[in-house]
């Protein structure tokens, strides 16, 4: 086993905006973000996802299902449409409470959250405006939801919302689900789906968005049986998202206090991430939602929610805890944690160190020359391993280039044909965080990597 680093020191990463700026950077380059109709200016709080960025998202919405709905008896899933009746909005709160209190400034015209203005000002609402001095308004509230209109005959069309959160499909579904996934209680409805927000304070960025995707759990159980899995799923999120990370410590818990809650909400937990120069942020919620929501949308549907318990014949509306997360807010951490740089041999290294299940590409095939004897059987070698995972396949530039092209992107492993492989049948086998190197015979290297990538 070999290593090409002779030499490696660790940089010291930046915090805050220049870390940020160099995430953006990658993002941009490497094909991972892009910010939405750039070509005409760009639109606030939108963005793109490109080629790589698609892969890493698949990857982690695969590993998501995987773990809160195929590996388990009594959790089932949907997908809802984001258009909805406008009554489930009254019915949900959302046109009466889902709002943010907003301030202007009277001379430079920026638009400030108030409960914003207030945390970074120790608690208090400031006078003046933090950007230029000046006087601001009262605060007053604007609705989150994104009006749209149903209907083509101009007059009659009916005023509708995008969804501002996914999982009242989950709620509308309820009882269609439970008669026929014969489920019983307690059990779980996942989702996973855009949901829309008009956000004022948007950022950094992708971590607030006006367009996103969401994972929602809504676990259904009895009143009685309420603290247990409010406990149980906290327990099981958390530690989900710590395994993701390199650095756990940077991952923790936190119970909203009486004046943080949500009007559905008895108690709530925020697991959270702390960025480095940005402090602690919300990564996921697991709220105590009770029976707020079922209840709501009986009255105002005129349908029966209730659950009827075969065992017992108890008839109640269920209590239900949610797990709440961002697709593209978990992306964005994961980018912060991996993203690292080092001088390898008097050069500079930056290399993501993704957890394997998230790279976009496990593997890289690299011939080491674009001479025909070594790229055609490295082609064979990319269609079998690609048949398996994602892998890549690269013969432009100098093979330490290409190598640390794969580290940017965080690609796990590459894999080298050179012209002892014509030879001895086998091939090198780089890893990503240590550079150690390996030679492996070609007939054993699907089995090896498929163990390393398990």
């Amino acid at each position: 086993m070999t290593s090409e680093a002779t030499e490696s020191t660790k940089l010291e990463l930046p915090e805050g905006t220049e870390l940020l700026e160099r995430l953006v950077s990658l993002c941009k380059r490497r094909g991972f973000v892009f910010q939405n109709s750039e070509i005409y200016g760009g639109v606030a709080g939108v963005y793109d996802f490109g080629p790589l960025g698609v892969e890493m998202r698949r990857n982690l919405k695969d590993l998501w299902w995987n773990y809160m709905v195929r590996s388990r008896e009594n959790v089932v899933g949907i997908e809802g449409a984001i258009l909805t009746h406008p009554r489930v909005w009254e019915a949900s709160g959302h046109v009466e409470n889902f709002s943010d209190p907003l301030v202007d400034c009277k001379s430079c015209r920026r638009r400030f959250r108030a409960d914003h203005l207030i945390e970074a000002n120790e608690g208090a609402m400031p006078d003046k405006c933090p950007v230029c001095g000046g006087e601001l308004t009262e605060p007053r509230r604007f609705n989150l939801l994104m009006e749209t209109e149903l209907g083509v005959v101009e007059g009659e069309r009916m005023k509708t919302y995008l969804r501002g959160e996914a999982c009242q499909n989950i709620y509308l579904d309820w009882d269609n689900v439970m008669k026929s996934s014969r489920v019983r209680i307690p059990f779980g409805i996942c989702q996973i789906g855009k949901a829309f927000r008009n956000e004022v304070t948007l950022g950094p960025f992708i971590m607030r968005q006006r367009e996103f995707e969401q994972w929602d759990l809504q676990f259904f159980t009895h009143p009685n049986e309420m603290e247990q899995w409010f406990a149980y799923w906290q327990q099981e999120r958390s530690a989900w998202c710590q395994s993701l990370v390199n650095r756990p410590d940077r991952v923790r818990l936190r119970e909203h206090a009486p004046d943080e809650l949500a009007h559905y909400a008895k108690r709530a937990t925020d697991i959270e991430y702390d960025v480095p120069g940005m402090g602690w942020k919300e990564w996921e919620g697991i709220h105590w939602r009770g029976d707020w929501d079922l209840s709501r949308h009986s009255q105002f549907s005129g349908q029966d929610l209730s659950y009827t318990d075969p065992v017992t014949n108890e008839r109640y509306i269920p209590w239900i805890v949610e797990t709440s997360g961002g697709v593209d807010r978990t992306f964005f951490y994961l980018l912060v944690d991996a993203y690292d740089e080092e001088i390898v041999n008097g050069e500079k290294r930056t290399v993501l160190h993704l957890h394997k299940k998230v790279a976009p590409y496990k593997v890289a095939v690299l011939p080491l020359s674009k001479k025909p004897e070594l790229t055609e059987p490295s082609r064979a070698i990319w269609r079998t391993l690609s048949a398996l995972f994602s892998t890549e396949y690269d013969e432009t530039q100098a093979i330490g280039r290409r190598y640390r092209r794969q580290d940017e992107i965080g690609t796990p492993y590459c894999v080298t044909f050179d012209f002892q492989s014509l030879e001895d049948q086998a091939v090198t086998i780089r890893d990503r965080d240590s550079m150690t190197q390996r030679r492996v015979p070609i007939a054993d290297l699907a089995a090896t990597l498929l163990q390393d990538l398990a």
